[in-house]
């Protein structure tokens, strides 16, 4: 009875969840074969004894088999009922796979209620780093859209959400070497936790920005309240995908000079039409060149050579608001058209072909585009150099989505505020665009320098998470009340080092603990981050799923090297304004594809990455390497409550001479040089010329402008 039994469940399960099995499907003919696979629903079990191509022993634990439909379902499979807190357990597990036997198992041990990850057991790792087994990662997907699953609040639920088994490559836990068995057992569960994180990045389907937005709509529902800005109007997916839909229309028969794969530049704050904009041209391939409006009108002229720009997009508000009429008046052989006046030459026909066909049918507005193509283009900040255009296609957007969604749970019960100008890439990837294919509920606002308001409106809003910077953080935790994070449950820097004071400001005043993060604008932008499964101060956390990396070692500095990463995360290339509308794509010394992030970086034994200080930014006193970072921690901890920042000018006897620039008018050499002792910093570490300003110059990312302060120091006496 049982094959019959199965085959009526396996075509059920075909008709009403259109379950498709993908992926690596004939990699099962192995004599020690371990299974792993996320755990979303009570499906999960039921779905895997049906679809995967062998008849494994399932791993439960015994409190399942209490109750008589699982004992039912588990009728249809051979399984073995363990307490996972005895070590006979493992034992048994051990037992089976010397036999031969498939062994399945969820390394989570519990359904997730979050909707990702949940906590990975040492348990399923160490057995199969004992046994030499073979890992098989299976991803299922689908199964947490169903009323099968145990997630909570908000998350979207469908009565035969369609559901995909994904098989991932073959792989093996190789037994860590420690002395302890203790810290052998933690270090294999924390390789299998990473094998899971991995699994869930590579499982994702090829998408385009505005197909992924298409998806979340499907997945969330039109209905679903999503996105609020300055306005005070809250957007629904309905919404945003009217807005993208007819201004891509507008702007589509505006610009007639610009064709398909041509750049269109976006001069607009964080507000939902910038947002839609970004959606609605990408669909008609016009690339969004998101340019930066704190910038000077060089600056702005000089991004808009690079990347051929020959059209910008703004409105007539925010060019009064911002003062932007001068800058704009200075561009040339540059066309402006604003969003008030795009609107005006909407017809009767346009809300029509919206309201009657496009609205309903928006796949088939998007012109046919490879994930490759480019999807948008950003600009380096500028904070050691001329600003470049970065050229980010939907592949590398998408994929740093999911590598962050893999290590940090967001959930449409989240709301973010997003105070991040959306030109930065830290607050267009992972400040707007996640949250929107996430279906997690988005707070925009146009200034991250508004130091009282923002505490007040993730306090009066109710947000549960906040992307920031150094600099930002640390003057919201001035600003704010205590009890204005009362919601926050995670709070992620980026963009510039976390200092102590700033840690220690929040986890004191606020009770959280900041997650630091590093990347670039060239690897759109995250690379590593700080997790709640994953942390350590004074690191930058690990590198995310798909990214490989090298450490290129630099003469004079004996401790870590310089990275070179490689990923799908990794830009399409750069313009420059030397060679205006030319892409040059990344390449290093590894060879092509690879990225110099020009950074020296160091990384421990549990794969944790600490940043020693940028090439660029190390100053050769007397011989000696002393990097400028160093130098700014030192100033930190001497004179917490100020702002710090270090160059170099030339001297003639020592090669060069550091140069600090503080907000402590108060603080003199002698403090750092007993700082210095007391850390064990060298002397040549404490800079002699100390000049005391009212205030850092900052760019409009929060990061501090180092081409300024170079120049400051040149003139310093």
């Amino acid at each position: 009875m049982r094959p019959l039994i199965r085959f009526v469940l396996r075509f059920l399960a075909r008709l009403l969840f259109r379950v498709r099995v993908e992926g690596h499907t004939r990699s099962f003919d192995t004599h020690r074969l371990l299974i792993v696979a996320n755990h979303e629903s009570f499906l999960d079990g039921l779905l895997l004894g049906l679809f995967l191509p062998v008849d494994p022993v399932f791993i439960v634990h015994t409190s399942v088999v209490r109750s008589w439909y699982f004992r039912m379902i588990l009728s249809q499979v051979d399984y073995l009922a363990v307490d996972t807190t005895r070590p006979i357990a493992m034992k048994q597990i051990i037992r089976l796979l010397e036999s031969g036997r498939p062994v399945m198992i969820f390394p989570e041990g519990r359904i997730t209620i979050t909707g990702s990850l949940m906590k990975v057991y040492d348990g399923p790792a160490f057995v199969a780093a004992k046994t030499g087994a073979t890992v098989l990662p299976v991803r299922l997907d689908g199964t947490v859209r169903s009323y099968f699953a145990r997630v909570s609040g908000k998350a979207p639920r469908r009565l035969l959400p369609k559901i995909t088994i994904t098989i991932l490559p073959p792989t093996r836990i190789p037994m860590p070497e420690d002395p302890l068995a203790k810290q052998r057992r933690r270090k294999a569960g924390e390789a299998l936790r990473r094998l899971m994180q991995e699994m869930l990045f590579a499982a994702r389907p090829p998408q385009t920005l505005f197909s992924a937005l298409c998806d979340a709509i499907e997945i969330h529902g039109r209905g679903h309240r999503l996105l609020e800005d300055i306005k005070q109007i809250e957007y629904r997916y309905q919404d945003l995908l009217k807005m993208s839909l007819m201004l891509a229309r507008l702007v589509e028969r505006a610009t007639p000079e610009v064709a398909a794969g041509d750049r269109i530049g976006l001069l607009l704050p964080n507000l939902a039409p910038t947002l839609a904009l970004i959606f609605g041209l990408s669909a008609r391939r016009r690339v969004p060149a998101m340019l930066n409006y704190t910038a000077g009108s060089d600056g702005l002229q000089a991004a808009c050579t690079a990347a051929t720009i020959t059209t910008v997009i703004t409105a007539h508000a925010f060019v009064e608001q911002a003062n932007l009429g001068e800058k704009l008046a200075a561009l040339r052989n540059i066309r402006i058209l604003y969003l008030e006046d795009l609107r005006q030459t909407a017809t009767l026909t346009d809300k029509l072909w919206l309201m009657g066909y496009a609205l309903w049918f928006p796949r088939r507005f998007e012109i046919p585009v490879s994930p490759e193509e480019a999807a948008v283009v950003l600009f380096t900040s500028g904070s050691e150099g001329k600003p470049k255009g970065v050229v980010l296609p939907h592949r590398a957007l998408l994929a740093n989505i999911a590598q962050i969604r893999a290590v940090i749970d967001f959930s449409p019960d989240d709301k973010i505020l997003n105070a991040l100008p959306i030109f930065h890439s830290f607050g267009l990837t992972a400040g707007s665009l996640l949250p929107i294919l996430s279906g997690t509920s988005l707070f925009l606002y146009p200034s991250p320098l508004h130091y009282r308001i923002i505490p007040e409106l993730a306090y009066d809003r109710a947000c549960t998470i906040l992307f920031g910077t150094n600099t930002f953080l640390a003057n919201y935790g001035k600003f704010a009340h205590p009890y204005d994070f009362f919601r926050l449950r995670h709070v992620i820097a980026g963009a510039e080092k976390l200092s102590e004071p700033v840690r220690s400001l929040w986890a004191e005043k606020f009770g959280l603990r900041i997650f630091e993060g590093y990347g670039a604008t060239e690897t759109a932008p995250v690379l590593s981050v700080n997790t709640p499964m994953a942390c350590r101060s004074g690191t930058v956390g690990q590198l995310l799923p798909g990214i490989e990396y090298h450490l290129e070692p630099v003469p004079g500095i004996e401790r870590g090297g310089v990275l070179h990463v490689r990923g799908p995360n990794v830009m399409a290339g750069y313009l420059k304004v030397e060679q205006p509308g030319r892409l040059q794509p990344p390449a290093s010394s590894r060879g092509a594809g690879w990225y110099e992030t020009g950074d020296i970086v160091e990384v421990d034994d549990d794969g944790f990455l600490r940043i020693v200080g940028r090439v660029k930014r190390f100053a050769k006193v007397a011989g000696e390497m002393i990097s400028l970072e160093s130098v700014e921690r030192l100033a930190a901890a001497a004179s917490p409550a100020a702002s710090h920042a270090a160059s170099s000018q030339p001297d003639a006897a020592k090669g060069e001479a550091l140069v600090l620039f503080t907000t402590d008018p108060g603080l003199h050499r002698e403090t750092l040089l007993a700082q210095a002792r007391t850390m064990g910093y060298p002397e040549l570490a404490v800079p002699r010329k100390i000049v005391s300003l009212t205030a850092l110059p900052l760019l409009g990312t929060g990061k501090i402008d180092y081409v300024t302060l170079q120049r400051l120091a040149l003139e310093t006496p």
